[in-house]
C-alpha cells in the first residue's frame, strides 16, 4: 500500500470504520449507510454556500468543495462523505473547454468527433491537480473517522459528453464511434481512462480512504460492446489507483446485465441501481462481492411507512452478500426533505440483521 504514513488508511482513523470494513467484507459495528449526491441540492446549506457560484468553481475552491463535502456528514451522520466534484472536471483542468450549463448539464465548447479532435486533446498535468489535492486535505482534517470517498466519472460516460458535446438520452454518437471508427474510440477512451485515473489518484494520494467509479451511461450498452470496448479502459482508469490499496467501487445505471463484467475490471464493492434487487445481483455476481445499494430515490417522497418498508427490504436482500453498505439505487433528488434522509440514516443504523 503506497500511501503516506499519515493518511487516514494508514494511521488508524478510518481503516477500522464500519464503511471500510463492509468494503473489505468484515463485520461492522453498525451498517454504513451514505447517499450519491448527499451532498448538493437537497441541502438549504448546499444552496446557501452556492449563492453566485458556477458549478465548475465550486468544484474548483477548495474551501467551498470541503464544505459542500461536509454539509451532510453533520447533519444526516452518513458514514462516508463522497468528494464532491464533477466528472467533467479532469476536462476542465486539462484544458478542455467545458462548462455545466444549468438545467442542461455539461457542455462542450467543442465535440470531439474526429481522430485529429483526440489528437488535439489536452494532457491532464499533475499540477492542474492541486486544487483537488487541497480540497482533499481540507476535508479529510475534517472528517475524523469518517472516511472520505474519492469520485472519478468511468471512461465510457466521460467519452460519452466528450463525443455528444452535451448530455444524451441514447448516447448514439459514442456508441457509432466505438463501432464506425474502432481507433478513434480507442485513443479517446485512453484519454478519459487516463484523466480519470489522474483524478481519482490525486483524492486517494491526499486522504480519501475509497474510490468510487461511476458509469451513469453504461447502461445504454449490449454486454459485448461493454465488454469490448469499454470495460478494458475502464479497469486502465483503476490502474492507476491499484497500487494505494484503498477499497474500489464501481457503479453504472440501467447496468443490471452488466454487473459481471463491471466486477471483472478489478473492483472490491458493486453497487446496484434500484432496478434489481439485491439478491438477485448477488445471485448474477455469485455470491462473491460486496454489493452497495439500492434504495429506490422515488421513494424518498413516499410515506414514512412504505419508505421504512423499502429500506428494510434492501436492508435484508443486502444481508445475502458477503457484505453490503446501504445506498440509493441511484442519486438524491433536488426535492428531497433532508429530514427524510437522516431518519433513512437512523433506521438503518437501528437494523441489526
Amino acid at each position: 500500500m503506497n500511501l503516506s504514513a499519515d493518511h487516514p488508511l494508514k494511521d488508524g482513523r478510518t481503516a477500522q470504520s464500519p464503511l471500510i470494513t463492509a468494503y473489505r467484507g468484515g463485520r461492522p459495528s453498525r451498517k454504513p449507510v451514505w447517499f450519491m449526491r448527499q451532498a448538493g441540492r437537497s441541502l438549504p446549506e448546499y444552496r446557501k454556500a452556492r449563492e453566485g457560484v458556477g458549478m465548475l468553481d465550486s468544484c474548483l475552491r477548495p474551501e467551498l468543495a470541503s464544505e459542500i463535502t461536509l454539509q451532510p456528514v453533520r447533519r444526516h451522520d452518513v458514514d462516508a462523505g463522497i468528494f464532491f466534484s464533477d466528472i467533467v472536471i479532469p476536462l476542465k483542468l486539462a484544458g478542455v473547454g467545458v462548462d455545466i450549463v444549468p438545467g442542461v448539464g455539461p457542455v462542450l465548447d467543442t465535440p470531439v468527433r474526429s481522430e485529429a479532435d483526440v489528437a488535439a486533446l489536452p494532457r491532464l498535468q499533475e499540477a492542474a491537480l492541486e486544487p483537488i489535492r487541497e480540497a482533499v486535505r481540507m476535508t479529510v482534517a475534517e472528517l475524523g473517522n469518517t472516511p472520505l470517498i474519492g469520485f472519478a466519472g468511468a471512461p465510457f460516460t466521460v467519452a460519452a459528453y466528450m463525443v455528444e458535446g452535451k448530455p444524451s438520452r441514447d448516447h448514439l454518437g459514442p456508441r457509432t464511434m466505438m463501432h464506425g471508427d474502432p481507433g478513434t474510440w480507442a485513443a479517446l477512451m485512453e484519454w478519459a481512462a487516463d484523466a480519470s485515473g489522474r483524478f481519482l489518484r490525486a483524492q486517494i494520494e491526499a486522504g480519501a480512504s475509497a474510490g468510487q467509479l461511476f458509469d451513469s451511461w453504461a447502461g445504454s450498452l449490449g454486454l459485448e460492446d461493454y465488454r469490448r470496448s469499454v470495460a478494458p479502459y475502464s479497469s486502465r482508469t483503476l490502474d492507476h489507483v491499484r497500487d494505494l490499496g484503498a477499497p474500489l467501487v464501481h457503479f453504472g445505471t440501467g447496468t443490471s446485465e452488466l454487473l459481471g463484467a463491471m466486477y471483472e475490471v478489478g473492483v472490491d464493492v458493486v453497487g446496484v441501481d434500484y432496478r434489481l434487487p439485491l439478491h438477485e445481483a448477488n445471485r448474477r455476481l455469485g455470491g462473491r462481492v460486496v454489493l452497495q445499494g439500492n434504495i429506490d430515490p422515488a421513494l424518498l417522497a413516499a410515506p414514512w411507512n412504505v419508505l421504512e418498508a423499502h429500506v428494510r427490504e434492501v436492508v435484508r436482500a443486502g444481508a445475502s452478500a458477503p457484505g453490503h453498505v446501504v445506498n440509493l439505487g441511484h442519486g438524491v433528488p433536488p426535492e428531497t426533505d433532508p429530514d427524510v434522509l437522516t431518519r433513512v440514516v437512523e433506521l438503518v443504523h437501528s437494523i441489526t440483521y
